[in-house]
């Protein structure tokens, strides 16, 4: 059964809505103002939020910036009395998921809450099955010395650690940094790559750091540099042994 938020200073329309939503098979809790909402989404596993604009404490489009933090994958709707094209754009552009003006007509509101939650469930089954697809190799064998690197990984994945991996070619030194981002609390990030010998000097910088369009001659579109591709996850350095 789908969680739903409700935040909203009319006790009315809160009352109304999850009415409407528990009639549907929803469960509803329902927070009256920004705060308060933001509260309950901090302790509450919620699958969509419905979330006014003009509230006390809190506005619904603080709210909404609030929630994109704590929780990317979050679907917000809002809904207003008061609300211009303008605040209607400002609210996509800021992430989210749609806006529905008061009174909210009831067809409208039902078919978007079902398109959020399913776009929803779909993020989150994409992110499973990515996990599964991409999962590092599991490592083979049981000596001594697999079990010291296994301890290793174990001791040093949690941490903010810089980890250097050192060894011959061929050694598994690739498959030692997977296992450290895949343990680490990073490892809902990305694991971004970085081979060194394959970088000529003269691009190093734009590689790491990234351009913009037209920042030299043959920069003909901007690139995300590796540092920001790794924000979130892991970068792993790769240097040919020496």
């Amino acid at each position: 059964m789908a969680k739903i938020l409700i935040i909203d200073d009319e006790k009315a329309i809160c009352n109304t809505l999850k009415d409407i939503l528990t009639y549907e098979k929803y469960e509803v809790e329902i927070a009256n103002d920004g705060a308060e909402g933001i509260k309950k989404a901090e302790t509450g596993n919620f699958d969509l939020v419905l979330s006014d604009i003009k509230m006390p404490k809190m506005d619904g489009i603080e709210v909404l910036v609030k929630l994109q933090e704590m929780h990317p994958d979050l679907p917000v709707v809002m809904i207003s009395g008061h609300g211009t094209i303008d605040t209607a754009v400002d609210a996509l552009k800021k992430g989210a998921y749609d806006y529905i003006s008061k009174p909210p007509d009831l067809n409208r509101l039902l078919v978007t809450v079902r398109n959020a939650l399913d776009r929803s469930s779909l993020i989150t089954e994409t992110k499973t099955l990515k996990r599964k697809i991409f999962k590092t190799r599991e490592m083979v064998g049981d000596s001594p010395a697999i079990g010291q690197i296994k301890e290793i990984i174990e001791k040093v994945a949690p941490t903010e650690a810089r980890v250097l991996v050192t060894g011959s070619n061929g050694t598994g030194k690739e498959l030692v940094a997977r296992w450290i981002h895949e343990k680490s609390n990073r490892a809902a990030g990305p694991l971004i790559e970085v081979n060194c010998a394959a970088i000529p000097s003269e691009l190093i910088e734009s590689e790491l750091f990234g351009h913009e369009k037209g920042a030299f001659t043959s920069a003909i579109k901007q690139r995300i540099g590796k540092f920001e591709q790794a924000n979130g996850g892991t970068l792993f350095w790769m240097k040919l042994a020496t």
